[in-house]
């Protein structure tokens, strides 16, 4: 397992903290029947997003309460802004959800071949 960085206020300082998302293709969020209930896609805009779940993926091994809330301080200001924005950042409030007691998630690092 990787260890947990110590996340910092902004978004953009915990990014530079986090590992590469070089060669991963996408990152598929499954349920607990096997259904894969989200994909997060390696393309501009979702990079961030990308490198968090995998992150929590390295350091947590699944998307369960505790995974959620260390990832809703790594997301820093944007966390804030989903609260008050629901729906703006869907990778935010999925975190959220899981975090106020929603079903844990197996999440799936798929890589280019």
């Amino acid at each position: 397992m990787l260890a947990t960085i110590q996340p910092a206020t902004t978004f953009k300082d915990n990014l530079q903290q986090l590992p590469p998302v070089d060669g991963v293709e996408r990152i598929d969020l499954i349920d607990a029947e096997g259904a894969v209930v989200a994909s997060i896609e390696n393309q501009p805009g979702k990079q961030g997003s990308l490198a968090v779940y995998q992150y929590l993926k390295q350091a947590f091994g699944a998307l369960d309460a505790k995974a959620a809330e260390h990832g809703l301080a790594v997301f820093g200001e944007h966390t804030a802004d989903a609260r008050n924005r629901p729906g703006a950042h869907p990778n935010v409030d999925r975190l959220l959800a899981i975090a106020a007691g929603g079903a844990p998630l197996t999440i799936e690092v798929i890589t280019s071949r």
